[in-house]
């Protein structure tokens, strides 16, 4: 990653400080505010890649970048430069805005030019350059034309080929671009001799322009895959375009709604035709090894044989270039050239984290042999010859195993390339849940299960039925074999996609997502180990994905709950231990860790987490559409189905920071999911009162579930979705009848009216704190919307939670009439302490935050800081554990130790 200037830094380091300081003075006023926010650029903003190495061969990149409070109008200009000045096309819209209507986020896409230079410069008010070739989109009939510039994608609106031709001037470079699904009917579990498959093919319901340029198109495409009358595993396809590139990207979503005990994915793929012109010794295949390795073949190889064409010729073949005129060689090579055989079929499947294979073949019917292997594929190849070809690659290869690459039919007039998402030749997926119930029928005796493995059985709950999974993928179109340094740039774009970047100053500045970080800080002592420790932890998590290997289709992006340090190994097995599906809110620690560094390590690490989280832990089909999964054993097995997991906070992070649409869908769809309380009651199995939900009066915690539904009305709100208004009205109404309940947020719950979005106002004071309640992004939430709207009495009914929850026992009573009862998690809780201190000066409560900070539970100073090293016969690989971290306490530590230090970073203890 390129370092971020020095002098951003200490700007940034000392806005924070200043800042502290100020609202501490004010109590949080306007003004202090108004000090917080100088820190955002009121002139160019310097844009930088996540990583160095600029675009390579990506096709363009999409940057969010926010703004202060009433900054800038939504009409605002900007234009984009390299450092050196050089002008570089810019798309501009608008993503959020603040509640005076001025911009809050925009995204910024650029492609053509942005090679110039690696740091770039965003400047409010100028006029955007227009690119040389611009990007246009035409409609006409069931087609949709996208034209780079470069290469023209012909999209089907209905049928079965999504793209149906990829051209490059007036040469076809792909054709019949469509989706393929083999399923199995069932599993024999002795030796599969009896399963048999069957083919499904994408069929397309319907395809709309989501962008029409000038610097980037977007098309989405949905549908169904289809065999006979069965159409089933919704597809949800986008396509993004570039002015100028070559290339163009595919974000690719299926949803699963298949019958678990029958429906066994065998594959899942994007399939192209790609037409093959040449002579087969000018037909070339590259297919990517580890790293940027290649093997470099032709169809007809004429290299290592026993009669030499010549070494010109020889070195030709294997650069790609086209070969002389067969007249010019040998002719002992060229009279026997029919003699030679040409090799068709290949294919690269990576069945594990730790190895791929490689093998071809002549063609079908023929044997297969081995062509090499090694541990991680790319996922990139190229199929094509001296008069055009296509590349192509599948983003986390061997992250989201088991994967495939096929090339068949390299030696007839149309080759056939597959990106197997789901490698046919792996076991085929296997969604059914994991045990048989243990004989748990009654809510008592799943109870007692939740008593032994931590795990919230109830019978059909384990259902994958409305889970989701996305995958990207990238594909060329040249005119030729490309040069061994371009496969390079284009095996890194597949690796790793570039990603432009705004810097830390400008989020901080800006005061989004709750103002409540700050750039790293070591300039004490007690603050540099605060720092050490945060460091620490991330690097742990970082190394304990790739010592336990947690990778995977459905599996990579989340870690671990708890561990076992009897096993010396996580409690991968062991009920609501297992996964840790977004509990505690890990998503918010780590997203703000990116946010307050600029680190590339930790960007990645979040975005493969948010990719998960929001997909494979959340349902988006059927009766629990809306909800999400309770960490466990399987991602959906537990039956605890609740808003705190399907929080659309974990997800606004990366939307914002890349106006990500598939991502946008996400948060969109959570806008109407107060309407599954109807469906479900998340407190069903411990109740003690007599509860039937009603649609005017239903049952909603002010902590999990409140923090769920605000954050996606909050969420369509800033970005002026369709249902802007009705989730602007959610907001304020719940707001306001929290805030009137005799107790506030203490109250705990209330009954919440669909219809008018209102909770009902108790007429008796009841106490109903849980530990829980603020760390699914309450906190966070809450400083959001108390910034933005001005609701006296909401803030003061927050700021009371924040100051009694950390209090004694007496304390609460002598407020409340009773004290909260036995309660956990203070130290994450010291983060309440500190913004409330901030926001009432109260020095007693800033002390007190770093008090419970230090000395209550959670990490300790005096705890280890260190892991241990592992080999076997103890482990099963060699590694590292930290016996001691648990993801609970990694995220409220997290949490805590980012907020503490940016609210009250001045008034740390000596």
């Amino acid at each position: 990653m390129s370092p971020i200037p020095r002098r951003n830094v200490l700007k940034a380091a000392a806005m924070a400080g200043a800042a502290a300081q100020f609202s501490w003075a004010l109590g949080g006023s306007a003004q202090a505010a108004a000090a917080d926010e100088k820190g955002a650029a009121e002139g160019p903003v310097e844009i930088k890649w996540l990583e160095d190495g600029g675009l390579g061969a990506a096709p363009g990149s999409t940057v969010g970048v926010p703004w202060p409070k009433g900054q800038y109008a939504k009409d605002q200009t900007f234009a984009l430069a390299t450092a050196d000045g050089e002008d570089v096309p810019v798309q501009t819209w608008a993503t959020g805005f603040w509640p005076d209507g001025s911009l809050k986020w925009t995204a910024h896409a650029a492609g053509e030019g942005l090679a110039a230079g690696t740091g770039y410069r965003l400047t409010p008010g100028a006029t955007a350059a227009v690119p040389e070739k611009k990007v246009t989109v035409r409609e006409s009939g069931g087609r949709i034309t996208v034209d780079t510039g470069v290469v023209q994608a012909v999209i089907g609106k209905d049928g079965g080929k999504l793209i149906q031709s990829v051209t490059r001037g007036s040469r076809k470079i792909a054709t019949d671009g469509r989706l393929v699904l083999l399923r199995q009917g069932d599993i024999d579990d002795g030796d599969h001799g009896n399963a048999k498959w069957e083919r499904f093919d994408g069929e397309i319901s319907g395809a709309v322009v989501e962008q029409d340029g000038p610097v980037r198109a977007v098309v989405r495409i949905d549908g169904k895959h289809r065999k006979g009358s069965r159409r089933w595993l919704p597809f949800s396809v986008r396509l993004y375009f570039y002015a100028g590139a070559e290339s163009f990207r595919m974000v690719h979503t299926i949803t699963f709604d298949g019958d678990q005990e029958k429906d066994f994915i065998r594959g899942l793929g994007v399939r192209f035709t790609v037409p093959m012109r040449d002579e087969a010794y000018d037909r070339h295949i590259r297919i990517g090894g580890d790293g940027t390795g290649l093997l470099r073949e032709a169809v007809k190889g004429i290299t290592g044989l026993r009669r030499d064409p010549g070494a010109a010729v020889q070195a030709a073949q294997f650069a790609g270039e086209k070969l002389p005129d067969p007249a010019t060689w040998d002719q002992r090579v060229t009279t026997r050239l029919p003699l030679i055989p040409t090799w068709g079929d290949y294919t690269l499947s990576q069945l594990s984290a730790d190895g791929f294979t490689l093998r071809k073949r002549t063609k079908g019917g023929h044997g297969w042999i081995a062509a090499g292997g090694g541990k991680r594929a790319s996922g990139f190849g190229y199929v094509g010859g001296a008069s055009g070809g296509l590349s192509f690659g599948l983003r986390d290869f061997w992250q989201k195993h088991p994967a495939q690459l096929d090339i068949r039919d390299a030696h007839t007039d149309e080759a056939e390339v597959t990106l197997w998402l789901w490698s046919p030749e792996a076991q085929p997926m296997d969604l059914r849940f994991y045990h048989d119930g243990l004989g748990q029928d009654t809510y008592a005796e799943q109870l007692e299960g939740l008593n032994i493995t931590y795990e919230d059985y109830e019978p059909e709950f384990g259902t994958p039925y409305g889970i989701a999974r996305t995958s990207e993928l990238l594909f060329w179109a040249h005119e030729s074999t490309p040069t061994a340094e371009v496969l390079a740039q284009e095996t890194e774009a597949v690796r790793v996609l570039p990603q432009l970047v705004a810097p830390p100053a400008q989020i901080i500045g800006a005061k989004v997502f709750g103002g409540l970080f700050a750039a790293p800080d070591r300039s004490t002592p007690a603050k540099a180990k605060i720092e050490d420790h945060l460091d620490f932890l991330f690097t742990y998590y970082q190394d304990q994905v790739e010592m336990r290997r947690w990778y995977g289709f459905w599996d990579y992006g989340d870690f671990m709950h708890s561990y076992d340090p009897a096993r010396h190994q996580w409690r991968y097995d062991v009920g609501g231990y297992a996964w840790d599906n977004s509990e505690l809110s890990p998503d918010i620690w780590l997203w703000y860790a990116y946010l307050r560094s600029g680190r590339a390590d930790i960007f990645r690490f979040s975005e493969a987490l948010t990719r998960h989280t929001g997909e494979v832990d959340v349902y988006h089909l059927g009766q629990w559409a809306g909800l999400g999964t309770r960490h466990g054993v399987q991602h959906f097995a537990d039956s605890a189905k609740q808003q705190r997991i399907a929080n659309t906070t974990y997800r606004r992070f990366y939307y914002f920071l890349t106006a990500d649409e598939r991502v946008g869908d996400l948060m969109a769809a959570n806008v109407d999911s107060d309407e599954t309380f109807l469906v479900l009651d998340p407190l069903r199995k411990v109740r003690t009162d007599v509860y039937t939900p009603d649609r005017h009066a239903l049952s909603v915690g002010f902590g999990t579930d409140w923090s769920g539904l605000v954050s996606a009305w909050l969420t369509e709100w800033e970005r002026n979705g369709p249902k802007a208004a009705k989730a602007k009205a959610r907001v304020l109404s719940t707001m306001e009848t929290i805030a009137a309940q005799p107790n506030g947020f203490v109250q705990g719950s209330g009954l919440y009216d669909l219809d008018t979005g209102k909770f009902a106002v108790a007429t008796t004071p009841v106490v109903g704190v849980s530990h829980l309640s603020a760390v699914f992004g309450l906190n966070e939430l809450c400083a959001e919307l108390i910034d933005i709207i001005d609701m006296p009495a909401f803030k003061s009914a927050y700021l009371d939670y924040c100051r009694y929850f950390n209090a004694t026992k007496t304390e609460q009573a002598a407020r409340y009439g009773t004290n909260f009862g036995s309660l956990l998690l203070f130290q994450g809780h010291s983060r309440l302490d500190a913004y409330a201190a901030v926001q009432t000066g109260d020095a007693k409560l800033a002390a007190r935050a770093w008090e419970k900070f230090y000395k209550s539970d959670g990490y300790m100073e005096s705890s280890p800081w260190a892991t241990e090293k592992l080999s076997g016969p103890v482990t099963l690989v060699p590694g590292s554990e930290a016996n001691w971290v648990y993801t609970n306490d990694t995220s409220l530590y997290g949490l805590a130790a980012i907020e503490n230090l940016a609210l009250l970073g001045d008034k740390m203890p000596s």
